[in-house]
């Protein structure tokens, strides 16, 4: 009797792990090199006031010639990478923002405007490599592992936030900012070479339309999924009413209701490691109804201003901020993973513009206004107003078609129709 041999050739016994596969270890790497330098440039200049080479007003110019050159790179770089290899993309806005870094190192203490040209450069490298990269995850990773791989990518990202600054802080004893800063050169030079795919452009056409309208259809691709709309919306509130008051509100809680510092650096690490907790759980965790459950976790971000309004002990505040974090990234994973999915491929990267655009283009007006807004209503008045705010956007977003999965509902054909 002939004897059966187990098939060790069948791929679903011997499926590598995805996160274990060369391709998707160079983007891993490529994407935390860059989320490092991006965090770590404001943190090098702060440093650069206190060592005197760089003004408090010189550090606003500069910080906000970054952001605007974000602003302006993220639909850009959206439409590039839909038009050509979004490798290319993510190697040619690499190198520019390593290219402008020496030369933001070189005008410490000579030049402010110097600076503020050259963070706008690095700004545009940022912003250009963004949704690049997020195409770029679909492009190596396949559709059954991606939610694995948004969920490894996502950990690195506060990974860097969680261990920089004590790194950062660490380096400073021996360097200067200057030198700090050709760091983050190092840092892009590596974010741009460091990943391969996406060799070829995602869509062959036979003749470009102008970039207008080559936006339009990101728009128009975009209005198709009613669930990334209004999750879209929710976003944007929450980043730019309940983070921005967070950010502005919390310091002056820790040091007026607590008198210590100690609470606004407990807060963020306590945000930080809900959030590396939150990565590893949606790793894995894939319950019914994921779209709505990750709005639930994008709506656990009103704990974050309620938690400053009354006078509960500090470790409430930072039980809150942990909860917060955790609801950040069940929210984080699933959305990314539902656009590469549900998204023509050959618009992903625009769509994804929108994303980055909206989430983070609202931003600095919610910061600009929250200040005033608290010295003329009070802070505890602004903080229930954003929390309140926080639980309603996620919550009618969940009624939008598709919320529940995150999936866009096909038309049914006519012959198939009862």
């Amino acid at each position: 009797m002939p004897t059966t041999t187990p098939n060790t050739t069948d791929p679903l016994k011997r499926r590598r792990n995805p996160l274990l596969r060369p391709d998707f270890v160079r983007l891993w790497c490529g994407t935390t090199a860059s989320g490092l330098a991006t965090w770590a440039m404001p943190f090098i200049l702060g440093l650069a006031v206190l060592h005197g080479s760089l003004s408090a007003v010189g550090l606003g110019l500069v910080l906000a010639t970054r952001t605007a050159g974000f602003l302006v790179a993220v639909p850009l770089g959206g439409l590039l990478a839909d038009r050509h290899s979004r490798r290319s993309v993510v190697l040619w806005s690499g190198l520019a923002a390593a290219a402008a870094s020496p030369v933001l190192a070189a005008g410490l203490g000579t030049s402010t405007a110097l600076m503020a040209v050259a963070a706008a450069v690095v700004g545009v490298g940022q912003g250009a490599c963004r949704p690049a990269f997020q195409a770029l995850t679909a492009e190596v990773v396949a559709p059954e592992d991606r939610q694995q791989a948004n969920a490894a990518l996502t950990f690195s990202v506060r990974g860097v936030t969680f261990l920089a600054p004590g790194l950062t802080a660490l380096l400073a004893t021996v360097t200067g900012p200057g030198a700090l800063l050709l760091v983050t050169a190092a840092l892009w030079l590596a974010a741009a070479l460091l990943p391969r795919g996406g060799g070829a452009a995602p869509a062959e056409r036979p003749a470009r339309s102008p970039f207008h309208v080559e936006f339009a259809e990101g728009l128009t691709e975009a209005r198709r999924h009613a669930w990334f709309l209004a999750g879209l919306g929710a976003l944007t509130v929450v980043i730019a009413l309940g983070y921005s008051a967070t950010n502005v509100l919390l310091p002056l809680t820790s040091r007026d209701h607590y008198g210590t510092e100690a609470v606004l650096a407990g807060a963020l690490t306590a945000y930080t490691g809900g959030a590396l907790a939150g990565a590893l759980l949606v790793a894995r965790w894939k319950p019914r109804a994921q779209g709505w459950w990750a709005l639930f976790g994008l709506g656990l971000y009103s704990l974050a201003p309620l938690s400053l309004v009354f006078p509960v002990g500090a470790v409430w505040v930072f039980a809150a901020y942990a909860v917060v974090g955790l609801g950040v990234e069940l929210f984080n994973v699933p959305w990314f993973t539902a656009a590469q999915r549900e998204v023509a491929p050959d618009k992903l990267a625009r769509v994804s513009s929108l994303d980055f655009l909206f989430a983070y283009g609202f931003a600095p007006v919610g910061l600009a206004l929250i200040a005033p807004a608290a010295q003329a209503f009070g802070a505890q008045n602004v903080l229930l107003a954003c929390a309140a705010l926080c639980v309603l956007a996620p919550a009618l977003a969940a009624l939008a078609p598709g919320a529940r999965d995150f999936r866009t509902r096909r038309a049914t054909p006519e012959h198939l129709r009862g």
